[in-house]
Protein backbone atom coordinates (compact mmCIF):
# COMPACT_ATOMS: atom_id res chain seq x y z
CA UNK A 1 0.00 0.00 0.00
CA UNK A 2 1.44 3.43 -0.86
CA UNK A 3 2.84 5.41 2.06
CA UNK A 4 0.50 8.34 1.63
CA UNK A 5 -2.64 6.13 1.79
CA UNK A 6 -1.55 4.38 5.00
CA UNK A 7 -0.63 7.76 6.49
CA UNK A 8 -4.10 9.14 5.75
CA UNK A 9 -5.74 6.15 7.41
CA UNK A 10 -3.55 6.49 10.53
CA UNK A 11 -4.33 10.18 10.71
CA UNK A 12 -8.06 9.48 10.49
CA UNK A 13 -7.86 6.89 13.27
CA UNK A 14 -5.93 9.36 15.40
CA UNK A 15 -8.52 12.08 14.79
CA UNK A 16 -11.37 9.76 15.76
CA UNK A 17 -9.64 9.34 19.12
CA UNK A 18 -9.33 13.10 19.66
CA UNK A 19 -13.00 13.63 18.87
CA UNK A 20 -13.91 11.66 22.00
CA UNK A 21 -13.04 14.75 24.02
CA UNK A 22 -15.12 17.85 23.40
CA UNK A 23 -12.64 20.16 25.12
CA UNK A 24 -11.05 22.23 22.40
CA UNK A 25 -7.78 22.57 24.37
CA UNK A 26 -7.25 18.79 24.40
CA UNK A 27 -7.39 18.33 20.62
CA UNK A 28 -3.79 19.16 19.87
CA UNK A 29 -1.02 16.57 19.99
CA UNK A 30 0.77 18.27 22.85
CA UNK A 31 -2.34 18.94 24.97
CA UNK A 32 -3.27 15.28 25.43
CA UNK A 33 0.26 13.84 25.48
CA UNK A 34 -0.14 12.01 22.16
CA UNK A 35 2.25 9.02 21.91
CA UNK A 36 2.75 9.78 18.18
CA UNK A 37 3.35 13.47 18.52
CA UNK A 38 5.04 14.93 15.46
CA UNK A 39 4.70 11.72 13.41
CA UNK A 40 2.17 13.22 11.00
CA UNK A 41 4.45 16.19 10.27
CA UNK A 42 7.46 13.92 9.81
CA UNK A 43 5.61 11.66 7.37
CA UNK A 44 4.33 14.62 5.39
CA UNK A 45 7.87 15.97 5.09
CA UNK A 46 9.06 12.54 3.91
CA UNK A 47 6.32 12.42 1.26
CA UNK A 48 7.19 15.90 0.03
CA UNK A 49 10.86 14.98 -0.22
CA UNK A 50 10.06 11.75 -2.09
CA UNK A 51 7.80 13.61 -4.52
CA UNK A 52 10.49 16.19 -5.22
CA UNK A 53 13.06 13.46 -5.93
CA UNK A 54 10.88 11.30 -8.19
CA UNK A 55 8.83 14.04 -9.77
CA UNK A 56 5.62 12.27 -8.75
CA UNK A 57 2.84 14.76 -8.14
CA UNK A 58 -0.03 12.38 -7.50
CA UNK A 59 -2.44 10.83 -10.02
CA UNK A 60 -2.62 12.67 -13.39
CA UNK A 61 -5.98 13.32 -15.03
CA UNK A 62 -6.10 11.42 -18.36
CA UNK A 63 -5.98 13.52 -21.52
CA UNK A 64 -5.61 12.90 -25.23
CA UNK A 65 -1.82 13.09 -24.92
CA UNK A 66 -1.48 10.58 -22.06
CA UNK A 67 -4.37 8.23 -22.86
CA UNK A 68 -4.78 6.60 -26.29
CA UNK A 69 -8.17 4.96 -25.88
CA UNK A 70 -10.98 7.13 -27.24
CA UNK A 71 -14.60 6.50 -28.19
CA UNK A 72 -14.71 4.97 -31.69
CA UNK A 73 -17.39 7.40 -32.88
CA UNK A 74 -15.37 9.84 -35.07
CA UNK A 75 -17.17 12.93 -33.77
CA UNK A 76 -16.80 11.93 -30.10
CA UNK A 77 -13.67 12.92 -28.18
CA UNK A 78 -14.51 11.12 -24.95
CA UNK A 79 -11.64 9.13 -23.44
CA UNK A 80 -12.70 5.64 -22.40
CA UNK A 81 -11.33 2.98 -20.03
CA UNK A 82 -10.27 5.61 -17.51
CA UNK A 83 -10.94 5.54 -13.74
CA UNK A 84 -14.05 7.68 -14.32
CA UNK A 85 -15.31 6.56 -17.76
CA UNK A 86 -15.63 2.92 -18.69
CA UNK A 87 -15.56 1.63 -22.27
CA UNK A 88 -18.26 -0.57 -23.80
CA UNK A 89 -17.32 -3.04 -26.55
CA UNK A 90 -19.79 -3.59 -29.39
CA UNK A 91 -19.75 -7.27 -30.36
CA UNK A 92 -21.16 -6.49 -33.81
CA UNK A 93 -18.57 -4.04 -35.16
CA UNK A 94 -15.90 -5.01 -32.58
CA UNK A 95 -15.18 -1.44 -31.49
CA UNK A 96 -15.27 0.27 -28.11
CA UNK A 97 -17.47 3.25 -27.29
CA UNK A 98 -18.35 5.59 -24.45
CA UNK A 99 -21.64 5.17 -22.60
CA UNK A 100 -23.37 7.72 -24.85
CA UNK A 101 -22.59 5.76 -28.04
CA UNK A 102 -22.71 2.21 -26.67
CA UNK A 103 -25.89 1.15 -28.48
CA UNK A 104 -25.75 0.05 -32.13
CA UNK A 105 -28.12 2.75 -33.33
CA UNK A 106 -26.01 5.43 -31.60
CA UNK A 107 -22.87 4.68 -33.65
CA UNK A 108 -24.43 3.58 -36.99
CA UNK A 109 -23.21 0.04 -36.48
CA UNK A 110 -24.99 -1.28 -39.58
CA UNK A 111 -22.77 0.88 -41.82
CA UNK A 112 -19.49 -0.30 -40.28
CA UNK A 113 -17.33 -3.22 -41.37
CA UNK A 114 -16.40 -5.28 -38.28
CA UNK A 115 -12.76 -4.93 -37.30
CA UNK A 116 -10.74 -7.90 -38.48
CA UNK A 117 -13.45 -9.05 -40.89
CA UNK A 118 -12.40 -10.06 -44.38
CA UNK A 119 -13.81 -7.85 -47.13
CA UNK A 120 -16.37 -9.43 -49.40
CA UNK A 121 -14.67 -11.05 -52.37
CA UNK A 122 -15.71 -9.62 -55.73
CA UNK A 123 -14.71 -10.45 -59.29
CA UNK A 124 -11.00 -10.53 -60.06
CA UNK A 125 -9.38 -8.02 -62.39
CA UNK A 126 -9.29 -10.65 -65.14
CA UNK A 127 -12.99 -11.41 -64.71
CA UNK A 128 -13.75 -7.68 -64.93
CA UNK A 129 -11.58 -7.46 -68.05
CA UNK A 130 -13.34 -10.36 -69.77
CA UNK A 131 -16.76 -8.91 -68.97
CA UNK A 132 -15.71 -5.52 -70.32
CA UNK A 133 -14.28 -7.21 -73.43
CA UNK A 134 -17.61 -8.87 -74.19
CA UNK A 135 -19.40 -5.53 -73.84
CA UNK A 136 -16.93 -3.87 -76.19
CA UNK A 137 -17.28 -6.63 -78.76
CA UNK A 138 -21.05 -6.23 -78.68
CA UNK A 139 -20.61 -2.48 -79.11
CA UNK A 140 -18.32 -3.02 -82.09
CA UNK A 141 -20.79 -5.42 -83.72
CA UNK A 142 -23.59 -2.87 -83.30
CA UNK A 143 -21.46 -0.13 -84.87
CA UNK A 144 -20.60 -2.37 -87.82
CA UNK A 145 -24.26 -3.14 -88.39
CA UNK A 146 -25.18 0.55 -88.20
CA UNK A 147 -22.40 1.43 -90.67
CA UNK A 148 -23.84 -0.71 -93.49
CA UNK A 149 -25.44 1.80 -95.89
CA UNK A 150 -29.02 0.91 -96.67
CA UNK A 151 -29.79 4.04 -98.62
CA UNK A 152 -27.07 6.65 -98.53
CA UNK A 153 -28.64 10.03 -98.98
CA UNK A 154 -26.83 13.29 -99.51
CA UNK A 155 -27.98 14.43 -96.08
CA UNK A 156 -26.40 11.41 -94.33
CA UNK A 157 -23.18 11.81 -96.31
CA UNK A 158 -23.01 15.48 -95.33
CA UNK A 159 -23.56 14.54 -91.66
CA UNK A 160 -20.63 12.12 -91.78
CA UNK A 161 -18.40 14.73 -93.36
CA UNK A 162 -19.39 17.24 -90.69
CA UNK A 163 -18.71 14.72 -87.91
CA UNK A 164 -15.23 14.06 -89.29
CA UNK A 165 -14.59 17.81 -89.50
CA UNK A 166 -15.68 18.28 -85.89
CA UNK A 167 -13.40 15.43 -84.80
CA UNK A 168 -10.39 16.97 -86.53
CA UNK A 169 -11.19 20.35 -85.03
CA UNK A 170 -11.49 19.12 -81.43
CA UNK A 171 -8.75 16.46 -81.45
CA UNK A 172 -5.58 17.13 -79.49
CA UNK A 173 -2.10 15.90 -80.32
CA UNK A 174 1.45 16.76 -81.26
CA UNK A 175 1.39 19.67 -83.72
CA UNK A 176 4.71 18.48 -85.15
CA UNK A 177 2.99 15.47 -86.74
CA UNK A 178 2.44 16.09 -90.44
CA UNK A 179 -1.24 16.46 -91.35
CA UNK A 180 -1.11 13.65 -93.92
CA UNK A 181 0.21 11.22 -91.26
CA UNK A 182 -2.41 12.00 -88.64
CA UNK A 183 -5.02 9.46 -87.53
CA UNK A 184 -7.94 11.02 -85.64
CA UNK A 185 -9.55 8.82 -82.99
CA UNK A 186 -12.15 8.75 -80.24
CA UNK A 187 -10.36 7.42 -77.15
CA UNK A 188 -12.17 6.13 -74.06
CA UNK A 189 -11.32 4.39 -70.79
CA UNK A 190 -13.28 1.31 -69.77
CA UNK A 191 -15.07 2.29 -66.56
CA UNK A 192 -15.54 -1.42 -65.76
CA UNK A 193 -11.82 -2.14 -65.39
CA UNK A 194 -9.91 1.10 -64.78
CA UNK A 195 -10.25 4.46 -63.07
CA UNK A 196 -9.63 7.53 -65.23
CA UNK A 197 -9.81 11.18 -64.25
CA UNK A 198 -10.76 11.97 -67.85
CA UNK A 199 -13.10 9.22 -69.14
CA UNK A 200 -12.89 10.05 -72.85
CA UNK A 201 -11.40 12.43 -75.38
CA UNK A 202 -10.53 13.02 -79.04
CA UNK A 203 -6.90 12.81 -80.15
CA UNK A 204 -4.74 12.44 -83.22
CA UNK A 205 -1.59 10.34 -83.51
CA UNK A 206 1.03 9.50 -86.08
CA UNK A 207 -0.15 6.51 -88.12
CA UNK A 208 3.39 5.12 -88.02
CA UNK A 209 3.37 4.83 -84.22
CA UNK A 210 2.95 1.39 -82.68
CA UNK A 211 -0.13 0.57 -80.63
CA UNK A 212 2.06 0.31 -77.53
CA UNK A 213 3.20 3.90 -77.97
CA UNK A 214 -0.37 5.04 -78.57
CA UNK A 215 -1.41 3.29 -75.37
CA UNK A 216 1.19 5.21 -73.36
CA UNK A 217 0.10 8.53 -74.88
CA UNK A 218 -3.61 7.83 -74.38
CA UNK A 219 -3.13 6.69 -70.77
CA UNK A 220 -1.27 9.92 -70.03
CA UNK A 221 -3.97 12.04 -71.69
CA UNK A 222 -6.82 10.34 -69.81
CA UNK A 223 -4.77 10.21 -66.58
CA UNK A 224 -4.96 6.44 -66.26
CA UNK A 225 -2.44 4.52 -64.13
CA UNK A 226 -0.10 2.70 -66.52
CA UNK A 227 2.07 -0.02 -64.97
CA UNK A 228 2.78 -1.98 -68.14
CA UNK A 229 6.55 -1.50 -67.79
CA UNK A 230 6.57 -2.21 -64.05
CA UNK A 231 4.42 -5.32 -63.65
CA UNK A 232 4.75 -8.81 -65.11
CA UNK A 233 1.14 -9.68 -64.32
CA UNK A 234 -1.17 -9.64 -67.31
CA UNK A 235 -4.04 -8.59 -65.07
CA UNK A 236 -2.22 -5.31 -64.34
CA UNK A 237 -1.46 -4.42 -67.94
CA UNK A 238 -3.46 -1.98 -70.05
CA UNK A 239 -4.70 -3.08 -73.49
CA UNK A 240 -6.19 -1.28 -76.46
CA UNK A 241 -9.49 -2.49 -77.91
CA UNK A 242 -10.49 -1.39 -81.43
CA UNK A 243 -14.28 -1.07 -81.36
CA UNK A 244 -14.88 -1.10 -85.15
CA UNK A 245 -12.43 -3.99 -85.58
CA UNK A 246 -13.94 -5.89 -82.65
CA UNK A 247 -10.59 -7.01 -81.24
CA UNK A 248 -7.68 -6.20 -78.99
CA UNK A 249 -4.71 -4.67 -80.77
CA UNK A 250 -1.20 -6.02 -80.35
CA UNK A 251 1.38 -3.69 -78.89
CA UNK A 252 3.64 -3.99 -81.94
CA UNK A 253 1.01 -3.28 -84.61
CA UNK A 254 1.24 -0.01 -86.57
CA UNK A 255 -1.68 2.26 -85.80
CA UNK A 256 -2.25 3.39 -89.40
CA UNK A 257 -2.62 -0.22 -90.60
CA UNK A 258 -5.25 -1.34 -88.10
CA UNK A 259 -7.47 1.72 -87.57
CA UNK A 260 -8.65 4.71 -89.54
CA UNK A 261 -9.73 8.24 -88.69
CA UNK A 262 -13.13 8.38 -86.98
CA UNK A 263 -12.67 5.02 -85.21
CA UNK A 264 -12.93 4.45 -81.46
CA UNK A 265 -10.35 2.74 -79.27
CA UNK A 266 -10.87 1.82 -75.60
CA UNK A 267 -8.28 1.29 -72.87
CA UNK A 268 -9.02 -1.62 -70.54
CA UNK A 269 -7.21 -3.76 -68.00
CA UNK A 270 -7.33 -7.42 -67.00
CA UNK A 271 -7.11 -9.35 -70.29
CA UNK A 272 -4.07 -11.33 -71.34
CA UNK A 273 -1.79 -11.17 -74.34
CA UNK A 274 -3.33 -14.35 -75.76
CA UNK A 275 -6.48 -12.40 -76.60
CA UNK A 276 -4.67 -9.71 -78.60
CA UNK A 277 -5.36 -11.41 -81.89
CA UNK A 278 -8.79 -12.80 -80.96
CA UNK A 279 -11.43 -11.81 -83.54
Amino acid sequence: MPVYISHIRENLRHRRVTRLCLNYHHRTESAHTCPKEGEWARRRAQLNNAASRTGYAGPVKPNILTHEQQCSTPSCKTLINTPLVTGVRCDTCRREYCLKHRFTYDHDCAKLIPLGARPATGPTQREKGLQALEKLKAWGAAKKKAAIPVSSSKKEAAARVQETANLKKSAKGDDKIAVEKRVYLYVEASSDTISAKIPKGTFFYNGEYTVGRILDLAAKSLQVSNTNNMSDSEEDKLRVFHVEGGRLLGFGEKLGKVVQSGNTVVLLRGVGAGMAAAP
